[in-house]
């Protein structure tokens, strides 16, 4: 026996009958797994379809939101560098003669142009002692050394196998507590010489040595600034001396950093009396023009951040995640307000984006006009950093508004919270047809079987009832005639 019934959305039939030889008395009729199988996913299926699809277009919300949130991110980040009047209070330094001085300037550093004259650099003591007998290798006794640069003291121990002018050099270059000083040792055809030069330039860092030993073996090493007979000086320790402005100085060191505010003076040289140096600080315009070329191509890269996630590309007819979104249209409106808006710079000249040489293309990007841009900064510098770094400036502005929407308060995250609930929600759902659909395919399971049950008795039934039939006995219908 044979028997099908068709699913509720009245599409593929559903087989009912065993597959088996079991049809016979006794056996099976209806094949319940594959019955209660087929009817379960009829009623399954097209609910999960539904839930998987939902599922998918929240997800891919989800991943437009990260992908917008991060567009946003990077994009102010470039508004670092226009969005304070610091980021505007750069300053590079140039001189007139840079064999005498060098110098660079820092953030905040007073334009102007500055006079230097340098009379004298600061230099490092060297002393070199008299001859030794031999070539450095011969012993000259043993004994303690102290030497001192400045006021900074520390002991040599010279030691019997240990007591060579090579190894008194050595042992001063590796002490412990040398605060700089080196010493080498040097030949000539008058014997072996021992060179001590200060890494340290200034007045004030002379070296001195001095020994334990009374005038002993080691007496030939000493020296002072009264007692100088035996060392000849090769270079004095001396201060530089310079003026700024006409303002006199000394220096222990040729790198100056407090002669001027946010300026370092580098001497290296001397000036004549009637020829100083000129220190020129300037606004350091090219890096401005720099850090607003970037920012223009960061916007460009947002512009493509948004037509990506809203935009619609016809060649493969292929919607945007956010097309139509009305939070990726806030933020677009948003932005472009604040690009587009005329501020208050205290110039009628300086103050919109297209003044200074930033405009708009056909599809939304920014173009930078170089020598606009140049002439703008050259002629009204305090107008371009208001326009950018004022309190309504366009950089100000924008990274009010991007840090409002990326704060855990903002838009953003209040969108993420909502898809994120939605696609619990979604898989509470999943969980639940699940569940359903276990209980179904249990109660169906009970009701099949009960049926094959019965289905199996009638047909144990009616194999009797024929076989019954066949065995009466025949009735001849001839008998009678």
């Amino acid at each position: 026996m044979t028997t099908s019934t068709t699913s509720s959305t009245g599409s593929t039939p559903v087989s009912i009958a065993s597959s088996s030889s079991a049809g016979a008395a006794g056996g099976s009729v209806i094949d319940v797994s594959s019955l209660v199988s087929q009817l379960v996913a009829a009623t399954q299926d097209p609910q999960q379809a539904l839930i998987n699809g939902q599922t998918e277009t929240v997800t891919t919300q989800i991943s437009a939101l990260g992908t917008l949130k991060s567009a946003l991110s990077t994009f102010q980040s470039s508004l670092s560098t226009l969005d304070t009047s610091a980021a505007f209070d750069s300053q590079t330094a140039n001189t007139s003669n840079s064999a005498a001085v060098t110098a660079t300037a820092t953030s905040g550093a007073p334009v102007g142009n500055y006079s230097v004259s340098v009379t004298q650099l600061a230099q490092a003591q060297q002393l070199l002692s008299n001859a030794f007998t031999g070539d450095g290798s011969t012993s000259i006794g043993t004994g303690t050394l102290q030497l001192s640069l400045g006021s900074t003291s520390f002991n040599v121990d010279v030691t019997t196998g240990d007591d060579t002018l090579d190894d008194v050099a050595a042992a001063i270059n590796s002490a412990d507590g040398n605060p700089g000083i080196t010493a080498t040792v040097v030949q000539g055809t008058d014997g072996a010489h021992l060179l001590l030069a200060s890494t340290q330039t200034g007045a004030a860092n002379t070296i001195q040595v001095s020994e334990t030993d009374s005038g002993g073996a080691l007496s030939g090493l000493t020296y002072s600034s009264t007692a100088t007979g035996n060392y000849s000086v090769q270079s004095a320790a001396q201060d530089a001396s310079y003026s700024v402005a006409g303002v006199a100085a000394t220096s222990a060191s040729n790198t100056i950093t407090n002669a001027i505010s946010g300026v370092t003076l580098t001497l290296a040289g001397t000036t004549t009396a009637d020829a100083p140096a000129t220190v020129s600080v300037a606004t350091d315009s090219s890096t401005i023009e720099t850090n607003i070329t970037s920012f223009v191509s960061a916007y460009n890269t947002l512009v493509s951040s948004f037509q990506t996630l809203g935009g619609y590309d016809s060649s493969t007819s292929t919607a945007g995640p956010m097309m139509g979104n009305a939070l990726l249209s806030s933020i677009e409106n948003q932005v472009q307000g604040a690009l587009y808006s005329v501020v208050n710079t205290g110039s009628s000249t300086y103050n919109t984006l297209a003044s200074v040489g930033i405009t708009t293309n056909s599809d939304g990007s920014l173009s930078v006009n170089s020598t606009t841009l140049a002439n703008a900064l050259s002629t009204n510098f305090s107008a371009v950093s208001s326009l950018f770094s004022g309190a309504s400036g366009v950089a100000t502005t924008l990274n009010s508004l991007i840090t409002e929407n990326l704060s855990g308060t903002g838009a953003i995250a209040s969108n993420s919270t909502s898809l994120t609930s939605e696609e619990t929600a979604l898989s509470n759902q999943t969980t639940q047809l699940d569940a359903q659909m276990n209980a179904l395919s249990a109660s169906l399971t009970q009701q099949y079987s009960a049926l094959n049950t019965l289905l199996s008795s009638l047909q144990s039934t009616s194999s009797y009832l024929t076989q019954a039939f066949a065995s009466l006995p025949q009735v001849d219908g001839t008998a009678n005639a």
